[in-house]
């Protein structure tokens, strides 16, 4: 959602071409800064307050002859959004048993699916959730948050045609108690706008049961009208922290960095998929060097050790080590591939890139695009076709080409191209086995023993195979 200020502030800092950085040149970037901040929507005293910030500390960093005006221009930019961003990590607070978390918000923001989301993360960390169904005005909502219950596994309290919240939730946290329920998630009412009634019914719950956890969830595309939702919702109800969502969404992402200034409340959790397992911890750091294009790739290999089951992948391993890799464990792989994300997202967390937003949406499209021709394409064959790809001749591609509507001439070329990369992974595979080998029966690696030599030369024939 940043890619729009973070494409700016990018081109801002790399054309700050001077040699040496000077009260002239920093109020020239100090002033295109500005211009990025307020086209990304945020919120004016927010601008205000950033750029005196960085032009204290600019001045107070005593600038010297010979400093890289970019790299220094890049560390004081990067301090300032990790401080307005929040500074650290705000875990939340589970202390309790059973923990209330109340998710508030105005209807439309992804309350309820959030609250899904939230029990689908607890659970990965070894809790035991309660969906309760506090939206009993809501044409559905019960219904819904019961129908994402069904799809996470996690059981769904509500009290059928009542609409006494305060019990709903008194019962809740005796049926929890009882059946070992340790995090009681209140998917509360939400209105088009903040009205009297909502904020007394929220309130009642707030001093009945003082929740340790009041989560406000705010669409990041609202802009400008989710710092007013939530100084409101704070000044009634002393918000713990926000969840925003739709972080992976279109928007300038103004909304973010002014929220969390105006209200001086963390954001604790993201929203970064429509899929139920897209809820992150918010890291103000990794957030703010993924602005400024310096890549998140802790996130990225977080993202991945959460994605790739290790047992299949040792199974995937071990099949191409031995030339086995078929069809069907590339689609195994492909399923992985789209739980971690857009291609797009995969390269914003990269380092180094500096792609701009429209070639990233190019990329991204035009690989979705293959895997999809690749899936119609393999699912065209038999099964005996995708376990052995060896069998496939002309006779049979032309009958796949049939079944999945391509050219004969496509279907030609998905097949090269699988089985080169088959062959390259096969040969990595053995690479890796043959410096292995060799580690094992002489220590180290050595490139220059007998051994050595001889893992050296069988490598680069194999090399040679690939190019």
């Amino acid at each position: 959602m940043f890619d729009s200020l973070s494409e700016k502030l990018q081109n801002i800092i790399r054309n700050t071409g001077a040699k040496e950085l000077t009260q002239d040149n920093m109020q020239e970037a100090l002033r295109e800064i500005r211009r990025a901040l307020l086209e990304a929507d945020v919120n004016l005293r927010v601008v205000k307050a950033f750029i005196s910030a960085i032009k204290d500390k600019a001045e107070g960093e005593n600038i010297v002859q010979g400093v890289n005006p970019s790299q220094q221009l890049i560390k004081i930019v990067n301090d300032e959004l990790i401080e307005l961003l929040g500074k650290e990590l705000k875990p939340l607070d589970l202390s309790a048993n059973p923990t209330l978390i109340m998710m508030l918000g105005l209807q439309g923001a992804g309350k309820t699916t959030s609250s899904a989301k939230l029990a689908v993360k607890l659970k990965k960390e070894g809790k035991k959730p309660l969906l309760v169904a506090c939206d009993v005005y809501r044409p559905a909502a019960i219904t819904q948050l019961q129908t994402l219950g069904k799809e996470i596994e996690t059981e769904v309290f509500t009290i059928p045609d009542s609409t006494d919240v305060q019990n709903i939730v008194k019962s809740a946290i005796e049926y929890s108690k009882s059946n070992g329920y340790d995090v009681l998630i209140l998917d509360t009412a939400g209105r088009l706008q903040i009205d009297v009634d909502m904020m007394a019914e929220l309130l009642l719950i707030d001093r009945v049961f003082s929740p340790q956890e009041k989560l406000l969830v705010i669409d990041a595309m609202t802009g400008q009208e989710s710092v007013n939702v939530a100084e409101n919702f704070d000044a009634q109800l002393g918000l713990t922290g926000l969840v925003l969502t739709k972080l992976d969404g279109d928007s300038r992402g103004g909304s973010a960095l002014s929220v969390v200034y105006c209200t001086g409340k963390p954001i604790k959790l993201t929203g970064t998929g429509e899929k139920l397992n897209a809820l992150e911890n918010f890291y103000p750091e990794r957030m703010a060097n993924r602005i400024l294009g310096m890549g998140d790739i802790v996130s990225l290999v977080e993202r991945a050790q959460e994605v790739f089951d290790e047992k299949q992948a040792l199974e995937l391993e071990e099949k191409m080590s031995k030339d086995k890799f078929s069809f069907n464990d590339f689609l195994k792989m492909q399923k992985q591939m789209k739980l971690f994300g857009s291609m797009g997202n995969i390269l914003g967390m990269l380092p180094g890139l500096n792609i701009a937003r429209d070639d990233r949406d190019k990329i991204t499209h035009e690989s979705e695009k293959q895997f999809k021709k690749m899936e119609v394409f393999i699912q065209s064959m038999t099964p005996e076709e995708r376990n052995n790809p060896d069998i496939i001749d002309t006779s049979r591609k032309k009958r796949i080409a049939r079944g999945c509507g391509l050219d004969f001439n496509e279907v030609n070329m998905f097949i090269k191209q699988f089985n080169q990369m088959r062959a390259m992974m096969g040969g990595m595979m053995s690479m890796k086995n043959m410096f292995s080998h060799v580690g094992q029966n002489g220590g180290d690696f050595n490139p220059h023993s007998k051994q050595g030599r001889h893992a050296m030369s069988k490598a680069m024939k194999m090399m040679r195979r690939f190019k």
